[in-house]
């Protein structure tokens, strides 16, 4: 029987940036065990093709939270990072208004599609606004409290039926219904009278999405910063070997090749669904089998795009994926770009380059809320604590992983005191 002081539960951004933190306040009495044999969690990168590839998908570093950057800093520099403003596109196929063959064009616009449709045909400019004009938010309904009803509601149905529900429909889940309203604050936000001023004004107008900048290494993928973490860490970082159980009693870990681990205290920030909670009453149970997500397959592709974005979105339900980075728009040296595709809509082809990521978007599902406050309480009764995109069962960038793992070692340190 190994033990330690506080025991972590996955070295992605969350478990490395906690443990990290612990050790410059001074504790050292941690152990982190990660299942992969490569930290990073879903910023892990590969390098493929003579470049690197982020293997869970298009993360960044944010530039919004200045100590998280200060702090991720300490172990790669500012200077290894290139700063980037963020160019976002959305591709959609529409029929133009009176058209005589009925047949879609392809257009393209900047991201949020509601700040941007400026930037097509005035006839279709006036579809939107007309549709937005009269959505829900604008005639005084109340706010629905399902998703597809709620966009509806904000964007009308033209943006609803072109974009958000298509899109949307091929990143989350097949019935969209499932996923409450809560969680709508990651969107832009973006009024009618903004919507209208933009096209007068032919700029965007309301709030930026996240990511409007962000820093991006010059030499390396992503997952850079988190290698240089881990291997910061020495002797209390095990990598290579998965958690099987946990005891909430006892607070006593067991790995899959048997090893057992007593913690004081015990932070996860890997799914709640990954392993087994040992005395965990059946209520506790039954709420875990309630936190729903996605998994993802990042596909490589070598064609290097004429475009100078680096998203582009793409809601056609003809395509299997959701979205690509333009990988040589911001791995400077690069060529080619990945596609990001659900697992299941998901068909690989002979000779693919692929990457599956089984644990890529927690589901904010309607009874989440419920469910993982549930969770949380009893495990803060069991001396363990969730942190993180997983451990909180909450879609959080990495930068917010990180305050949020900065602030939990000040408090943990703090309180030992």
């Amino acid at each position: 029987m190994i033990k330690t002081g506080y025991l972590i539960l996955g070295a992605g951004p969350a478990g490395l940036s906690l443990a990290c933190k612990l050790k410059a306040l001074g504790e050292e009495n941690f152990i982190i065990v990660e299942k992969e044999e490569t930290v990073g969690g879903l910023c892990r990168s590969e390098m493929v093709d003579g470049a690197p590839l982020d293997i869970g998908g298009g993360h960044f570093l944010d530039v919004r939270r200045p100590s998280v950057n200060r702090f991720l800093f300490e172990y790669m520099p500012e200077e290894e990072w290139n700063k980037f403003t963020r160019d976002s596109r959305i591709s959609v196929d529409l029929v133009p208004p009176g058209s005589s063959t009925g047949k879609a064009k392809t257009y393209e616009l900047h991201h949020p599609f509601e700040a941007n449709i400026w930037e097509l045909p005035k006839s279709i400019q006036k579809r939107y606004l007309d549709s937005i004009a009269e959505a829900g938010c604008n005639v005084g309904e109340p706010k629905p409290v399902k998703f597809v009803d709620w966009i509806r509601w904000k964007l009308g149905d033209a943006i609803a039926s072109d974009y958000m529900i298509p899109y949307n429909t091929k990143m989350f889940a097949n019935n969209l219904n499932e996923l409450g309203t809560y969680w709508l604050e990651k969107l832009p936000n973006v009024s009618y009278e903004e919507t209208l001023a933009s096209c007068r004004e032919k700029h965007a107008q309301g709030s930026q999405p996240g990511h409007a900048e962000f820093y991006y290494p010059k030499k390396y993928g992503y997952g850079e910063v988190w290698l240089r973490m881990g291997a910061s860490l020495g002797d209390a970082l095990i990598c290579g070997v998965a958690v099987k159980s946990v005891d909430s009693i006892n607070k006593v870990v067991t790995l899959e090749d048997g090893t057992e681990i007593e913690a004081e205290l015990i932070i996860t920030t890997i799914p709640w669904n990954s392993f087994e909670l040992v005395w965990a009453p059946n209520r506790i149970k039954d709420a875990i089998s309630k936190l729903k997500s996605t998994s993802v397959n990042i596909t490589y592709r070598p064609k290097t795009l004429d475009t100078e974005a680096q998203w582009i979105y793409y809601p056609s339900l003809d395509l299997d994926y959701h979205r690509i980075l333009v990988r040589s728009n911001f791995a400077i040296g690069s060529k080619g770009y990945w596609e990001e595709c659900r697992s299941d809509r998901f068909k690989e082809a002979e000779g693919d380059v692929t990457f599956r990521m089984d644990y890529a978007y927690p589901l904010n599902t309607i009874q989440k809320v419920d469910a993982i406050a549930k969770v949380l309480d009893f495990a803060a009764k069991s001396h363990i604590i969730g942190l993180g995109r997983w451990g909180e069962h909450n879609h959080y960038n990495s930068d917010v992983t990180v305050d949020r793992a900065l602030k939990l070692a000040a408090s943990l340190v703090e309180g030992s005191r």
